[in-house]
Protein backbone atom coordinates (compact mmCIF):
# COMPACT_ATOMS: atom_id res chain seq x y z
CA UNK A 1 0.00 0.00 0.00
CA UNK A 2 3.26 2.38 0.74
CA UNK A 3 4.00 2.46 -2.89
CA UNK A 4 0.86 3.30 -4.18
CA UNK A 5 0.59 6.02 -1.91
CA UNK A 6 4.10 7.42 -2.89
CA UNK A 7 3.04 6.74 -6.84
CA UNK A 8 -0.36 8.80 -6.35
CA UNK A 9 2.03 11.59 -4.59
CA UNK A 10 4.03 12.22 -7.44
CA UNK A 11 1.14 12.13 -10.06
CA UNK A 12 -0.37 14.28 -7.96
CA UNK A 13 2.61 16.67 -8.39
CA UNK A 14 3.44 16.15 -11.88
CA UNK A 15 -1.00 16.95 -12.66
CA UNK A 16 -0.53 20.21 -10.92
CA UNK A 17 2.64 20.72 -12.48
CA UNK A 18 1.11 20.09 -16.18
CA UNK A 19 -2.37 22.33 -14.69
CA UNK A 20 0.12 25.33 -14.37
CA UNK A 21 1.47 24.71 -17.70
CA UNK A 22 -1.48 24.57 -18.97
CA UNK A 23 -2.73 27.80 -17.42
CA UNK A 24 0.31 30.35 -18.01
CA UNK A 25 1.72 28.06 -20.64
CA UNK A 26 3.61 30.61 -23.51
CA UNK A 27 1.61 29.73 -26.24
CA UNK A 28 -0.97 27.38 -27.46
CA UNK A 29 1.02 24.67 -28.02
CA UNK A 30 2.52 24.14 -24.88
CA UNK A 31 -1.16 23.96 -22.93
CA UNK A 32 -1.89 21.61 -25.76
CA UNK A 33 0.73 19.08 -24.96
CA UNK A 34 0.46 20.12 -21.18
CA UNK A 35 -3.23 19.02 -21.26
CA UNK A 36 -1.63 15.76 -23.07
CA UNK A 37 0.52 15.11 -20.59
CA UNK A 38 -2.90 15.30 -17.79
CA UNK A 39 -4.25 12.95 -19.91
CA UNK A 40 -1.77 10.39 -19.91
CA UNK A 41 -0.78 11.27 -16.48
CA UNK A 42 -4.25 10.11 -15.91
CA UNK A 43 -4.74 6.84 -17.90
CA UNK A 44 -1.58 5.66 -15.69
CA UNK A 45 -3.02 5.92 -12.55
CA UNK A 46 -5.95 4.17 -13.70
CA UNK A 47 -3.61 1.14 -14.88
CA UNK A 48 -2.54 0.99 -11.27
CA UNK A 49 -4.99 1.53 -9.67
CA UNK A 50 -6.60 -1.35 -11.35
CA UNK A 51 -4.11 -3.22 -10.90
CA UNK A 52 -3.68 -2.89 -6.97
CA UNK A 53 -7.59 -3.50 -6.69
CA UNK A 54 -7.74 -5.93 -9.02
CA UNK A 55 -10.81 -4.85 -10.68
CA UNK A 56 -10.81 -4.53 -14.42
CA UNK A 57 -13.23 -2.10 -15.09
CA UNK A 58 -10.83 1.00 -14.80
CA UNK A 59 -8.84 -0.48 -17.18
CA UNK A 60 -12.08 -0.11 -19.62
CA UNK A 61 -12.26 3.33 -18.17
CA UNK A 62 -8.23 4.15 -18.77
CA UNK A 63 -9.17 2.55 -22.18
CA UNK A 64 -12.01 4.79 -23.40
CA UNK A 65 -10.06 8.22 -21.91
CA UNK A 66 -6.91 7.47 -23.88
CA UNK A 67 -9.12 6.72 -27.01
CA UNK A 68 -10.45 10.59 -25.98
CA UNK A 69 -7.73 12.01 -25.51
CA UNK A 70 -5.69 11.02 -28.65
CA UNK A 71 -9.16 12.37 -30.57
CA UNK A 72 -8.78 15.51 -28.80
CA UNK A 73 -5.71 16.41 -29.38
CA UNK A 74 -6.16 15.13 -32.84
CA UNK A 75 -8.93 18.03 -33.29
CA UNK A 76 -6.82 20.20 -31.73
CA UNK A 77 -3.60 20.27 -33.76
CA UNK A 78 -5.74 20.17 -37.08
CA UNK A 79 -7.43 23.65 -35.22
CA UNK A 80 -3.83 24.45 -34.58
CA UNK A 81 -3.16 23.78 -38.02
CA UNK A 82 -5.36 25.57 -39.80
CA UNK A 83 -7.11 22.48 -41.34
CA UNK A 84 -10.30 22.60 -39.31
Amino acid sequence: MTELTVFAAIYVLLALLCMIRVAKGPSVVDRAVAADSVDILTDVALVLFALESGRGIYLDIALVTAILGFLSMVCVARYLEGRL
